[in-house]
């Protein structure tokens, strides 16, 4: 009964980033076959055309200043996503090894204590993928249909029966020229359609993949601070059991570390990637927002909004992890640790020192993602946002 219980802890911490993740051949834990490997090729390629088409519509001059930042963003969401899905893709041993150790953790929960420890966590990250989720899907649906009702609308005031331009969800209207749009106009809809679902995934996805783990070792850690505060220094076998604590310890920093190598990169690009979305929406906003377009003011708030979420997650997350590694020396002092043999507490020196120095999750190695660098984002953000909202006004 007890396996039982552990199995169906499992299956809640884990099939629904399961269900997300393996359709575009990202799920850590799945068998890594020709099959995996198409289906990352085929998400990876497809997502890669949001850069292509709209970097040809810049190129060949045929776009506003509006649909150029429609096209700005198209190009930074698309290579977020190609560069999730292949940067997960290289480093996917360092994933499937701490896949590997949770679901090791899940069967060799000692108490309940424990396992209402890591099921909190697994719920937070659970709640975190279906609000994500459900927000990105509901953007999706609306960006899709928002060009199909533009043409509609001038269709209807369009008198004169003249050609009216159409309008794609991807900005490709001259880059599609040559396929003779206005034939296939129903068919180039349906399949940008179908990429930008694969824009959630693939993007949105991988976050969650990858925070999901970073919640479940904070959790982890949290055991093994309650395990240090609740040590029996008066039991038996005080070394084996006390040397056990500390290679737990190491074990968890290891694993963090590798995350944090997997990160480093992609963090340093969400970071600089958001940081210009922030200013260039912000000033469509407030365009948009003084030419009274509705359209373009929700567009922009609907992007403004799901950036801001992804970069708040990251740096809430990170700052809690580090937190929580912090105060691992805290409890360590905490304990009754004046009772133990005097060649263990040489022991305790080091690692009440290495508490102290963290790992953490770094943008490049060298921005530590915490809230201290949210807020400093974002007063970047907001700056740059003024002198380009002075600039134009001027």
């Amino acid at each position: 009964m007890a396996k039982e219980r552990w199995n169906d802890d499992i299956a809640y911490a884990m099939t629904p980033f399961k269900l997300l993740m393996w359709p575009v051949g990202g799920w850590p834990l799945q068998v890594y076959n020709t099959y995996s490997l198409m289906r990352c090729v085929a998400v990876t390629c497809s997502v890669s055309i949001f850069v292509i088409l709209p970097s040809i519509e810049i190129y060949l001059g045929c776009t506003n200043a509006v649909q150029n930042v429609d096209a700005v963003m198209s190009i930074f969401c698309g290579s977020l996503a190609t560069m999730k899905m292949i940067w997960f893709r290289i480093y996917a041993s360092n994933l499937i090894k701490a896949y590997k150790c949770a679901v090791n953790d899940y069967l060799t929960i000692e108490n309940a204590e424990q396992r209402a420890i890591m099921l909190k966590h697994a719920f937070i990250g659970r709640t975190l993928m279906c609000t994500i989720m459900s927000i990105v899907f509901i953007d999706c649906f609306v960006y899709s249909l928002m060009p199909a009702l533009n043409l509609l609308r001038k269709n209807e005031i369009n008198e004169t029966q003249e050609e009216v331009e159409l309008e794609y969800i991807i900005p490709s209207r001259c880059a599609l020229e040559y396929l003779n749009p206005r034939n296939m106009y129903v068919t180039s809809y349906m399949m940008e359609t179908i990429i930008l679902l694969f824009m959630a995934p693939s993007n949105y996805g991988n976050d969650i993949l990858f925070l999901h783990m970073v919640l479940h070792i904070c959790g982890q850690v949290k055991i093994l601070k309650s395990k240090f505060i609740n040590f029996d220094f008066a039991g038996p076998q005080v070394h084996n059991r006390f040397n056990a604590l500390i290679h737990r310890h190491s074990h968890l920093m290891e694993m963090t570390k590798k995350l944090a190598d997997v990160s480093s990169f992609i963090l340093l690009m969400q970071f600089f990637f958001s940081s210009l979305l922030l200013c260039i929406l912000g000033l469509q906003f407030i365009l948009a927002l003084k030419d009274n377009d509705r359209v373009m003011m929700m567009k922009s708030s609907m992007a403004l909004y799901s950036f801001l979420t992804q970069l708040t997650i990251y740096c809430v997350i990170g700052d809690y992890l580090k937190s929580q590694i912090e105060e691992v020396g805290v409890f360590v002092y905490q304990s009754t640790w004046y009772n133990l043999p005097a060649k263990l507490t040489k022991n305790l020196t080091l690692l009440i020192m290495r508490s102290q120095s963290p790992v953490q999750l770094q943008a490049g190695n060298f921005i530590v993602v915490n809230l201290e660098t949210y807020m400093s984002i974002l007063k970047t953000s907001i700056s740059y946002l003024s002198v380009l909202r002075v600039m134009v006004e001027i």
